[in-house]
Order: C-alpha cells, then structure tokens, then sequence
C-alpha cells in the first residue's frame, strides 16, 4: 500500500520535471492518504496549481494550510502567491507582512512585497487603472458566463457591450461612470477571486465608485529569478515552494558565505568542529545554500552529536525543497541521516533514509550501504530467532508427521527446526526426506548439499542426495555421491558400506535396464553409446585385464580387489557388455 510519504515523493519528481498535472494528482493522493491534514502537503499542490496559473484553487490550498497551521511561515507565502496571481495585491501585501512578522529574516517574503509595491505602481500608473490588463483575457466570457455571479448579467446585451468598450479600448470615457454600474464592480472582484455580495441593479451607487478601484493582475511586472544570485547546483525544481523564485540574495553575501564555509572547512580538517560548525551556521545565514548545512552536519556527525546532524539534515531536506536545491544536495542530505542513524544503529531507520537518497539520486555507495544494511537487518533476525530447545521441538514435531505421512505438515516443522538451528545439518536432512516424499527432488537435493557443506560427516545426507538422484535419473551423479559417501562411511567406522552398496548395484543395474518396449539389439546399441562405457572400453589399461580374463577367468578375480578395477568391471556386467553364467 502506497504511503502519503511515497506519493509526495513522487510528486516533488513529477514538480521537479514540471510536469505539474501529474504533480498535482499525486499530492491529492498524499493528501488522501495521509492520516492527518498535513500542511506541506497543501502546500506543494499550491505550488503546483500556481505554476499552471490556475491560482484560485492555489488560493483555496493555500488558505487550508493556514487553517492547519496558522504559525507556519511559508503557508503565508503561498498565499501572497496565489492573491498576487489574482491581481489582489492588496491582500497579498498583507499575507506577506504576516509572514515577516513569523519570521522577519524571510528574504521570500521581503522580495515578494517588494514586487507587490512595484506591482501596485505599475497599475496606478496608467491611465485605465489596470483594466486592460484585468480584461485581456481571451477566455472571458466563458469565465463570466460560468461563474454564477455573473452568468445573468451576460444575458443583457447593453452590459456586454460595456464589457467589450473596456476590452477593445478601456482609456475610454469616464472611469468613474464606468464603475458607477455595480455589475462591473462585481465582475472585477470574479476576475480578483474575491467573494463580494453587491447590489447588482444598474443604478448608481456614489458609495460603490469610490470604494472598488479595480486591481489588474500584475504579469508584468512579476520579478524574474536573478541567476547569479542562485546558490552553486540549484537548478533542480521541487513543489516546496513556488514563490522561492522571488529570492534574491546579493553576491557579496554569496561571496562572503563562501568564505565561512571555507573557513569551516579548515576547521574541520583541524577537527576544530564546534568552530567549523559556528562557520558553516554563518554561511547559511549569509546565504540560503543547503550545502552548508550538509557540512554543518557532517561536522555534528564528527562531533559525535548524531540528534544535532539528524535535526541539520532534515532542516537542510526543507529548506532544500523551499529553494528548489539540485536533488543531488538533498540525496546527500538523506545519505548522511542514514549515515548517522546506522551509527547509532538504528537500522530500519537508516535503511529508510538511504532509499530516500537513492531516491533523489542513484550512486553506488549509497546502494552498497543500503543492501549491506538489509543484510545486516536479515542476519539479526535470524540470529535473534535461534533457540536450540525449540528447534528440537520442532524437530520431534518434524518426526512425528513425517511417521504419520504427512510430508507437508513435516516439511513445515523441519523448516522451523532449520529456522531454529541454522547450523544444525539434521535439519536440512530431514527436510530433504519430506521433499523426496513430495516428488520434489530438485529442492531434496540442494538440503542435501546444504546439510553436507553444514557437517561433511554426515552419511545419511549423502544417502538421501543419492536417492533423489536416482530418480530424477541422474545415475553418473548418484554413483559420484555414493563413491563420497563410501570414503566418508569408512573414515568414521564404515557402518553404513552395505547400505551404500546396495545402492551403488540399483543404480547400476537400473541405469543400463531395457526400456520398456525396446528389442534387446536396440537396449545394446544404446548401452554402447554410454559415455562411461565408451571411456572404459577404450582405456588400454582395461582392454589388457580382459583380454586376460578372457584366457584365464581366475585372474580376473585378482583384478576385483582393485576398487576402481571393481568399479569398472561390475559396470560392464551391468550394461551387459561382459557376461557372467
């Protein structure tokens, strides 16, 4: 199941692209998903409702991420954003000096009043008080007549022709008895998205002409980003905020960050780091930059204050969506938080923040503590789960199935007892015992060679790993296993020789054993052709012991003592080559 956290990431990538409908969807679907109105939220689909200058439902987001948090500085911003989209400017002054008075240094807010007081010049300086501006819109009418407001005023054919003055030529005639007719006023505060209830019949109001002064949406005079003011490697956009491209800093306060941070970086190489800290603090208050921050908290990670560089890092993930920083200094930001909660060992939570910077950017070091952290997670679970008493519970338990014939139940107990007991090779054994009763001899046989790597003297698993070669008709392989297990038996007693030989003779006899429906003629011509017989009959050493025992047949028992001889001779015997009476 998707979480709000994942779809919100997958918005600030489709933002980032500016891709912006998509962005959109997938913050509504954060929204939906998550468990509490969350105001960030609100916020980047604000952002992205006013890229795509739909700046009324960025308004209607806006104002629920006030609602939700009333205190926090930014929403403010997103809302002078969407009033100044408007043409509301007077509204958007007053959201941007809330927000100074939250937070006085916000440059966001100081360069976005700046540009509403340029705005507010602009439009008083013309002649047509802004209407041209506020009426160019070749979309108009349709707006008007869809809008309940003002639906039932396009229905008179002398108020449109009032519309259509001021479009084509709005320096004409009387502002003031322009206004006087309150249907207009109520058109201007529809095309401001203001909700205003007026008298709409048409007759002069004296108090309506002096209160409604139009105000034209400002697209001219909207401030353009200064490009040598943004920090090194910040072109990346991310929803966070919309109106960061209103900041501006100066470059001699870039200048002069940049040398605390070189400062800093001196220090820490001294490992001065509460010195290189202080740097690197001022820096960032020089110049919004998240590169200082990721050096401030590698200096705390240093320090050995990992609370101080996770809380450095995750204010430098904010601020860096705020300032639509590279995705490369935020993926860094979330290497180091996992960086910092591995050396805590806090390990699903570092796990957690790699794959958010794997995220943001893809590199191999990140990967590789990433994947070594998951293993890491699997070893001590398993390690946590090992209780010798239970898997002799289990196995017993195993025993007891397995004797009733009930292979599945078995095999479930058998994997528990292994669970339990990872280096104990009975396990694996008994597991593959079940397995072979389930005809399932492929995952028989990798217990066997997992219970033979586990303990190397453990008979019984090459017994069973034989067995299931056998019927999956793999004979050279069986025979290969038996011969191991045989050294193996012999080492430790040999109490095990007969039952391997017994064996050792069914695989050979079924090996070469006619098919069913096959002339003897065709079973010899097919034995003949056995790699394994080809091989013997052409090794001369073999050729000189039966052409021996073709002349003296008792010398060929002196030749059975050799156990490779044996071998090879009992092989021929079994594919008929050589016959015995």
């Amino acid at each position: 199941m998707t979480t709000a956290e994942e779809y919100k990431a997958e918005g600030n990538k489709y933002f980032a692209a500016k891709d912006f409908e998509k962005a959109i969807d997938a913050f509504t679907k954060a929204i939906e998903a998550s468990p509490q109105p969350n105001h960030v939220l609100y916020s980047n689909r604000s952002g992205s409702y006013a890229s795509l200058k739909n700046f009324t439902k960025a308004l209607d987001d806006a104002e629920e991420v006030i609602k939700i948090d009333p205190t926090w500085p930014k929403g403010y911003t997103r809302l002078a954003t969407a009033q100044f989209g408007l043409g509301n400017l007077e509204a958007a002054k007053e959201s941007y000096n809330k927000c100074l008075s939250l937070d006085p240094n916000n440059n966001m807010a100081k360069e976005g009043l700046k540009s509403v007081q340029q705005a507010e010049a602009n439009r008083n300086s013309k002649p047509d008080l802004g209407l041209a501006t506020m009426f160019n819109d070749p979309d108009l009418y349709t707006k008007l007549r869809n809008n309940p407001k003002t639906s039932e005023f396009m229905k008179d054919p002398q108020f449109i022709s009032k519309i259509e003055k001021i479009r084509t030529n709005p320096t004409e005639g009387d502002p003031k008895e322009l206004l006087s007719d309150p249907r207009i006023l109520t058109v201007f505060a529809t095309l401001m998205g203001l909700d205003i209830d007026m008298n709409t019949k048409p007759e002069p109001r004296e108090e309506a002409s002096k209160d409604a002064k139009p105000e034209a949406k400002p697209e001219e005079s909207k401030p353009e980003p200064k490009e040598e003011s943004k920090p090194e490697a910040q072109t990346e956009a991310t929803p966070a905020d919309e109106d960061v491209e209103m900041t501006d800093a100066s470059d001699d306060d870039k200048v002069a960050a940049d040398k605390a941070k070189a400062e800093g970086n001196t220090l820490y190489k001294q490992r001065k780091f509460d010195e290189a800290i202080a740097q690197y603090e001022k820096a960032w208050d020089l110049h919004k930059d998240i590169t200082y921050l990721n050096n401030r908290a590698a200096a705390e990670y240093e320090k050995g204050d990992y609370q101080a560089a996770i809380a450095t890092c995750e204010k430098a993930v904010e601020e860096g969506r705020d300032l639509r920083a590279d995705y490369k200094l935020i993926a860094k930001s979330f290497a180091r938080l996992g960086n910092t909660y591995l050396k805590l060992d806090d390990l699903p939570q570092a796990v957690k923040y790699f794959d958010k910077s794997l995220t943001e950017h893809r590199t191999p070091d990140v990967l590789n503590k990433l994947r070594a952290t998951q293993r890491e997670i699997k070893t001590r679970e398993a390690n946590a789960y090992v209780d010798p008493e239970k898997a002799e519970e289990a196995r017993l338990e195993g025993k007891e199935y397995f004797t009733k014939g009930d292979w599945p139940n078995a095999v479930k107990a058998y994997t528990e007892m292994i669970k339990r007991a990872p280096e104990d090779a009975r396990g694996y054994s008994n597991r593959a015992a079940a397995l072979a009763k389930l005809l399932s001899f492929p995952d028989a046989i990798r217990d066997c060679n997992v219970a033979i790597e586990k303990d190397p003297k453990f008979v019984r698993a090459y017994i069973r790993k034989a067995n299931a070669q056998l019927m999956m008709k793999e004979y050279s392989k069986a025979m290969e296993t038996l011969e191991e297990a045989r050294k193996v038996d012999l080492e430790i007693g040999g109490k095990s020789v007969h039952e391997i030989d017994e064996l050792l003779n069914k695989i050979t006899f079924q090996r070469f054993q006619a098919i069913e429906g096959e002339t003897p003629e065709q079973t010899m011509e097919r034995v003949s052709k056995d790699p394994e017989i080809v091989s013997i009959l052409q090794d001369p050493v073999m050729n000189g012991i039966l052409a021996q025992a073709r002349d003296n047949p008792a010398a060929l028992q002196e030749h059975m003592k050799n156990p490779d001889v044996a071998k090879k001779i009992n092989m021929l015997i079994a594919a008929g080559v050589i016959r015995t009476r």
